[in-house]
């Protein structure tokens, strides 16, 4: 059924990285939601294949050392949205990828592999940027972080070093990001399922303590660009404004200025634009609300 050409199977982190530097040209598998569509579409065909299923300290979430939520690459979308963790400290996470296909593919798909696919429509990508994550690599000179913004490069391409044998083996919230902080995304797609974004829009708020003005307030895009991005100059317009319905008006019409969508047959340019303007003060009217503020 699927043409490969060899299957190497990591017992370990370690054993992925010695894998990896092993066959520099073997497709890393994790839950096999793309790469083997590929395959059986001849994308891939021919392909071998180093599997990480089995590499069970990339799995699960927790809150480190340093209070960071740490969510492992190997963890599926169907345990982010039901885990006790990210519901209380993130649930916007748990429910964007909670619009990813179906349920079997929530149950197999991973937040590793809906990342390192670099592509700008991943429904988990825009929220990440939007939560400042750091992605956690290993390989063969040890672990690096980066900024997710700095992990995608361009469509299709994120920064890992195959040389180095290097693998994404986590993704982190930094407490600076989620602490106090309240979040809401919306996804438009022409479909309620089964369906890629046609935008993809995550804002999340943090309000003084008397809920009257806005704190610190970040909002990122997939599918408003090339890779996935956020919207700076929306952000610096409305950090330390009053909570209006006005500030949150004029929110919107700033996100045009950090943008950049495509005209495809999913949608034109000017219908994305239109998109991000209002699901921005969607998004953040309902932060606004989880926030326990009034408008």
């Amino acid at each position: 059924m699927y043409d490969m050409s060899a299957l190497y199977e990591a017992k370990s982190v370690q054993d992925a990285v010695r894998l990896r530097l092993e066959h520099p040209e073997a497709q890393i598998i994790a839950g096999g939601t793309d790469v083997l569509v590929q395959m059986r579409e001849g994308k891939r065909a021919g392909k071998s294949l180093i599997s990480i299923q089995k590499v069970n300290e990339m799995r699960g979430i927790s809150i480190d050392e340093e209070e960071n939520i740490r969510i492992g690459s190997l963890t599926t979308f169907t345990h982010i949205t039901n885990d006790p963790i990210i519901q209380q400290y993130i649930n916007v996470l748990g429910e964007a990828v909670d619009m990813v296909g179906g349920p079997q593919i929530r149950n197999a798909g991973t937040i590793g592999g809906n990342t390192c696919n670099g592509v700008t429509s991943a429904d988990s990508a825009s929220t990440l940027h939007a939560w400042e994550a750091i992605v956690e690599i290993t390989g063969k000179n040890g672990v690096r972080r980066i900024p997710i913004k700095e992990f995608y490069i361009k469509a299709g391409t994120v920064d890992l070093r195959v040389e180095d044998g290097e693998i994404q083996t986590a993704i982190l919230i930094p407490k600076a990001s989620y602490e106090n902080t309240w979040g809401h995304y919306i996804k438009y797609a022409m479909r309620n399922a089964m369906d890629i974004a046609t935008l993809g829009t995550s804002v999340n708020a943090r309000l003084s303590a008397d809920k009257k003005t806005f704190e610190r307030v970040r909002i990122a895009f997939g599918v408003a660009g090339p890779v996935p991005m956020r919207a700076l100059n929306a952000e610096a317009f409305i950090n330390g404004k009053d909570v209006t319905l006005e500030n949150i008006e004029a929110f919107g019409r700033a996100v045009l200025q950090d943008i950049n969508p495509r005209d495809s047959w999913r949608a034109s340019k000017a219908f994305r634009q239109h998109i991000a303007a209002e699901s921005a003060k969607r998004c953040l009217i309902e932060s606004v609300k989880l926030a326990g503020g009034e408008l």
